[in-house]
């Protein structure tokens, strides 16, 4: 090894050792879960580090109410480190500058799958554009106080991985979060992170590499260790149905839950945030159809009192099972999972493989032609006379009702919001995407039918039907 990279790697194990706390357990950026108050609940049950969700850097550039609620955290927060996505060199450490005196480090997101990166270009739809990749990370690493952190998805092939690893190293990436899958896994086709590819990039590279995929449990923390090398295991969703996934424990969902609850109203966060968690909390008790009440129920929640009250009421139904006072009927569970544990306890939801998916889709798919008969199916045709899918059909039906819309428009030349980077909303009078036409009303005492956000009339409302209670009890005072 070379003297400067032996220099590099003591630098950056000195920083995962003694900024970071040498963290073996982590929580990982989750966008709409990994909120303080679910971050403090994970580091009281285990969790040594933890990310804040993703955070698009540019709006964090624009928006302070967007950045104020993004950096909220305390002293019991620590060490955190703040995640942003985007791919603007610029962008990125303007707004790395601005959030790196509240946390640890900075991580830059290569790794999110979902449809809206792609659309965005950011996540793991950069990992080919490995110029503006290099471009970004020394630009972040030369000019921040903090280290520079990149988590990222595994390419098909372990030699394109190892060296896409090495490229970022040598931009200046102080740790790295492999995901043993690849762009391509997620959803029902998400199936097993291969864990080989972490193992080799661990030994390739000379900075911490924390290992990301299949962490359902504490068993699988001490296999990953042991069969990658990584410094750390990085948990998502066996930490969002099991808040002690890292404590060797399965405790009665009630319990976290009633927990979260608290967190959630001494540091406030949206009330989605709260809905989605008890959903995971209570996934495999919520599958079970004599919940489906309470699964409705939970849906349509709104406030924090309904939350207490529905874990409050799952807890009266199952906690004597669990204190042994009432024997439990495991026929029960057959809406849920063929589970080893009871329903009731934190355990991790497993998905069918990929390979089962495709196959009962396509059963699906045939016992619904069977049951309808190909003959009966029907078809549509265009103005032409030639058949057409029922698809084409939809989306020219949708012209022939806008006439006036542009058929064909990519993303970058989608008319933008003037306070921010979403997309304007087609018949905002103000030329503002729905959140900053939100906004607008509120402070400004607008409407805007085309958001149709009514701030002005519901004001007008309340003041008349105020003026008109008054008045009754002035009457009813005279009389």
């Amino acid at each position: 090894m070379l003297i400067v990279d032996r220099i590099f790697f003591y630098f950056a194990m000195d920083f995962w050792k003694d900024v970071l706390g040498a963290p073996q357990k982590i929580v990982a950026p989750m966008v709409d879960a990994s909120e303080l108050a679910w971050r403090i609940l994970s580091r009281k049950y285990g969790a040594e580090l933890c990310y804040t969700p993703m955070l698009h850097s540019a709006i964090f550039c624009k928006d302070a109410k967007y950045r104020k609620e993004a950096l909220a955290s305390c002293e019991k927060d620590r060490p955190l480190i703040v995640q942003f996505c985007g791919n603007d060199p610029k962008v990125l450490l303007e707004a790395a500058l601005l959030a790196q005196d509240h946390c640890s480090a900075i991580d830059i997101n290569l790794g999110c799958p979902q449809a809206i990166a792609k659309r965005g270009h950011y996540g793991a739809f950069l990992q080919d554009e490995w110029p503006l990749l290099q471009e970004i990370v020394s630009t972040l690493s030369k000019n921040l106080k903090v280290p520079v952190t990149c988590k990222i998805r595994r390419f098909e092939t372990i030699e394109k991985t190892v060296k896409y690893a090495k490229m970022l190293e040598a931009s200046g990436c102080k740790m790295l979060t492999v995901h043993g899958r690849m762009r391509e896994q997620k959803g029902p086709l998400t199936g097993l992170a291969d864990w080989s590819y972490v193992r080799a990039v661990r030994e390739a590279v000379s900075i911490p590499v924390i290992s990301n995929g299949n962490i359902h449990c504490m068993q699988d923390v001490e296999r990953c260790l042991e069969e990658t090398g990584a410094v750390g295991v990085m948990s998502a969703e066996g930490n969002l149905h099991n808040p002690a996934v890292f404590m060797y424990q399965n405790p009665p969902a009630w319990e976290p839950a009633l927990e979260y609850l608290n967190l959630a109203e001494k540091y406030p966060c949206p009330l989605s945030y709260v809905r989605g968690h008890l959903f995971k909390l209570f996934h495999h008790v919520l599958s079970i159809s004599e919940n489906n009440d309470i699964r409705i129920r939970l849906g349509a929640a709104n406030t924090m009192e309904q939350f207490h009250q529905i874990v409050n009421e799952l807890k009266a139904i199952y906690e004597p099972y669990h204190s042994g006072l009432m024997k439990w009927d495991q026929s029960m569970e057959i809406d849920s999972q063929n589970l080893i544990m009871p329903p009731w306890l934190c355990q991790p939801y497993i998905r069918d493989t990929p390979e089962n998916y495709v196959k009962k889709v396509e059963e699906r798919r045939i016992e619904n032609e069977e049951k309808m008969g190909s003959e009966n199916k029907r078809q549509y045709e265009d103005a032409d006379g030639n058949p057409i899918s029922r698809k084409k059909m939809k989306k020219l039906r949708r012209m022939s009702r806008r006439p006036e819309k542009p058929t064909h428009m990519t993303p970058n030349e989608r008319p933008l919001c003037e306070k921010c980077v979403n997309p304007l909303g087609s018949k905002c009078e103000y030329k503002l995407c729905k959140k900053c036409c939100k906004d607008k009303c509120y402070v400004d005492n607008l409407n805007c039918e085309g958001h149709r956000i009514l701030v002005k009339k519901r004001r007008e409302m309340a003041k008349f039907y105020a003026s008109q209670v008054n008045k009754n009890e002035i009457e009813n005072g005279v009389s």
